[in-house]
């Protein structure tokens, strides 16, 4: 078992470049985990001082690395939450439609042009694989697209994606790996595969917004409306559609439209027409049907999507309907 005061005592050592003092005294610690051969925590700073406080990221990870029986170490450097908090207005459409606005964050990515949500409400339902996939559709249509991986507890899109190590930084931000024509960013990209995240909720949320908001997403200089819309993902039996009918509601009172739901693991095994039928009884479009195909998990696994290396595949054609329902619904 590793020894905490060992670890307090080695991250004491590591000096805050700023105040000068340790990085336990400098308060610079936060959610210190120690348990058998692991030691990890949020090293949390200033949003303009992320550059300066990578190598002593560097030195916090060394110095944990070089205590007896520690094996495994993970250091996620995270900024301090904005002074201001994020506030809702409500907009004269809005208000005419009976319903309010959804949140909008005062720090947005000044290169974005629309978010879109690959929701679910339970997980296991494939999500992460269908958000893969129809990211590479949506790119097959000529749009500049990138994925942000926001599971901060099993993030799996550093596999799905065949990308790892963590990001450059550039002036202060972000920049994303890129992968089939794709711009990515997940929690995985900033640990080891094998460690368990760290965060309590608020930090979670934290890291979320960091890397939305501090990432070079693109070019366009569009605005951005968080969010334009939700695509809910479901296996066809009742226990995830119970689920699936608790997002849309969730969308639904934030104001967040929800583009249409997908019947994913569609087949023998699962069963078959369940989420249309929910779709029916939303009132919101049905996108389409995906079989249980080995294709989808083993181009997961693999870190080839099947629509990005097959895009004359059956699969590819299926996800080619549903990006196009898609754009589609995010028309103004």
């Amino acid at each position: 078992m590793v020894d905490r005061a060992a670890v307090l005592a080695a991250l004491e050592a590591v000096i805050d470049p700023i105040s000068g003092q340790g990085l336990v005294s400098a308060g610079l610690v936060q959610g210190l985990v120690v348990a058998e051969d692991r030691a990890g925590f949020a090293l949390e700073v200033a949003r303009d001082r992320v550059a300066t406080y990578a190598p002593v990221r560097d030195a916090a990870e060394a110095a944990l690395k070089a205590l007896p029986g520690v094996t495994r170490v993970s250091v996620v450097l995270t900024t301090e939450a904005a002074p201001q908090p994020r506030t809702a207005s409500l907009s004269r459409a809005a208000v005419d439609q009976g319903r309010p606005k959804a949140p909008v964050a005062t720090d947005r990515p000044a290169h974005v042009r629309r978010v879109l949500a690959v929701a679910s409400g339970k997980g296991g339902v494939g999500k992460s694989t269908v958000a893969v996939n129809l990211a590479a559709a949506l790119a097959a249509r000529g749009l500049s697209v990138g994925v942000l991986d926001a599971d901060v507890y099993g993030p799996s899109l550093p596999t799905m994606l065949g990308i790892g190590g963590q990001p450059a930084y550039e002036d202060g931000a972000i920049v994303p790996h890129l992968a089939h024509g794709l711009k990515a960013m997940s929690v995985g990209l900033l640990t080891k595969a094998d460690d368990a995240m760290i965060w309590r909720g608020p930090m979670a949320s934290q890291a979320i917004t960091q890397m939305l908001t501090q990432t070079r997403w693109g070019t366009a200089e569009a605005p951005l409306d968080i969010l334009d819309g939700a695509v809910i993902v479901s296996t066809p039996q009742e226990v995830a559609l119970a689920d699936a009918r608790r997002a849309h509601t969730l969308f639904q009172r934030v104001g967040v439209p929800t583009l249409g739901l997908i019947e994913n693991m569609s087949g023998p095994i699962f069963g078959r027409g369940g989420a249309q039928a929910e779709a029916q009884r939303l009132a919101i479009p049905f996108l389409g049907d995906l079989p249980l195909d080995a294709a989808l998990r083993e181009g997961g696994d693999a870190g080839r999507p099947p629509v990005a290396v097959d895009p004359a595949g059956v699969i590819a054609d299926r996800f080619a309907v549903i990006a196009a329902l898609v754009v589609e619904g995010l028309k103004p």
